[in-house]
């Protein structure tokens, strides 16, 4: 049986307002990232990843594994044909038995960001403090120094119909400010197929690893598909639903003319309190399905206004919902 799906609700604008184009190159500058107090909080988190995967070197990320490092986890009894290396003889001198000392293995982890950089995302237009697409890149800057600063390999991708791009996969802190550079250089433009971006994104042949999807899910053909694609091949799915303030409850009213921003289709309407109040419950519906879908799943989701403080998304929601500790 299918199940009924909610279709998005209508990415609109009133004609009345400018249309502004992105600015080449656009005004995001590194200094408005995050300054160095905040940095210092950031140097205290790590991502939570619930399903460590093994590396290809050592990172700084403890695992479940028992290895070789130096971080010593507990001891177990001797049996033969044990690295006589690894016998703690002084146990050996008080309790005359052998035993083998354990240690915590320090994995590398492999993290990954996709961001939607579709035109939706460049919302509110010339409103910095609330556009989705300056927040999702505070976000992904301030994840992926965590990211590095932990000794992750990390890789960003955009989701784009065209004009997509990649930087990465690197590991270290030498490599924060070419992430910064990248997230200041590029802008948010045309449609996104989620879909079909995140299932091509799942064909890449890279290992597994933590993946935070941020978008705002404006996407008329869908998601659930792509989703599905990047569970099946391995990713521990993370959502931040980028919405802004005006998105979720418009101050529209009156006869108007409204443009969808991606494809530039026009409608006009005339909006009553009962039609905000039918959109509102749309918004809502469409909303809540997306979460069920994710926690169904077993992929963490969080839902991101643009109006909530930077900080207290990093160090207060992101913590709360499991995302950081």
């Amino acid at each position: 049986m299918t199940e009924k799906q909610t279709p998005p609700p209508p990415v609109l604008q009133p004609s009345s307002l400018p249309t502004l184009q992105p600015s080449n190159p656009p005004s995001f500058q590194p200094s408005k990232f995050f300054d160095e107090s905040f940095l210092r909080r950031l140097d205290r988190l790590s991502l939570i990843a619930r399903r460590i995967r093994t590396g290809r070197s050592q990172g700084e990320r403890r695992s479940t594994k028992r290895g070789s490092s130096v971080e010593f986890a507990d001891y177990r009894n001797y049996t033969p044909g044990d690295d006589l290396r690894r016998l703690d003889w002084r146990i050996y001198a008080r309790l005359e038995r052998p035993f083998i000392k354990l240690f915590e293995e320090e994995e590398e982890q492999s993290v990954y960001f996709l961001l939607d950089a579709s035109a939706s995302m460049d919302w509110p237009e010339g409103d910095e403090a609330r556009n989705k697409w300056d927040f999702a890149r505070r976000l992904v800057a301030a994840l992926g120094y965590i990211a590095l600063a932990s000794g992750d390999r990390l890789t960003l991708a955009s989701l784009a119909t065209t004009g997509s791009w990649r930087w990465g996969p690197q590991r270290g802190r030498g490599h924060i400010h070419g992430l910064l550079n990248q997230l200041t250089a590029q802008s948010a433009a045309g449609p996104t197929d989620l879909n079909d971006s995140l299932r091509r994104f799942s064909l890449t042949r890279q290992r597994p690893g933590l993946l935070f999807l941020l978008t705002d899910f404006f996407s008329p053909a869908g998601y659930e598909r792509g989703l599905a694609a990047l569970a099946g091949a391995g990713y521990e799915v993370n959502v931040l639903h980028l919405l802004a303030p005006d998105e979720i409850d418009p101050p529209l009213n009156g006869d108007l003319r409204l443009h969808d921003i991606e494809t530039g289709l026009a409608q006009d309407v005339t909006i009553t309190p009962a039609l905000q109040r039918l959109y509102r419950d749309h918004f809502a519906a469409w909303r809540n399905q997306i979460e069920q879908y994710c926690f169904a799943r077993d992929m963490n989701y969080l839902t991101l206004e643009t109006s909530i403080p930077f900080e207290t998304v990093i160090l207060g929601y992101l913590r709360q919902r499991g995302f950081l500790k």
